[in-house]
């Protein structure tokens, strides 16, 4: 089944987002290999693709785990959580219908 990640920064995140990335980004990595990622993302700031110093404000992700508590022990696991760059993450099941 399909699951959202729906994740939230703390305030000025941007080097602490910088410093875990690319752990972030082989665990993502991984569900795309795997072929269950959806889509994965972060929020920025502001409108922009490229927000610079403004950052994020959080990250979305959409993939398929065998269960809930699959997908929560995932989320629990992202380096995002270990440096300190979330402040809160909610995981719930997602059934997509379009497209």
């Amino acid at each position: 089944m399909l699951y959202s990640i729906v994740s939230e920064d703390v305030e000025n995140s941007l080097e602490k987002r910088k410093s875990a990335r690319p752990a972030h980004l082989a665990r993502l990595q991984q569900l795309t290999e795997q072929g269950r990622l959806l889509i994965a993302g972060p929020s920025p700031a502001i409108d922009s693709d490229d927000p610079g110093a403004a950052g994020f404000t959080g990250s979305i992700v959409i993939a398929e785990f065998e269960s809930l508590t699959s997908a929560q022990a995932w989320a629990d696991a992202d380096p995002y959580i270990t440096a300190g760059v979330y402040r809160h993450v909610t995981v719930k099941p997602f059934k997509k219908v379009l497209p």
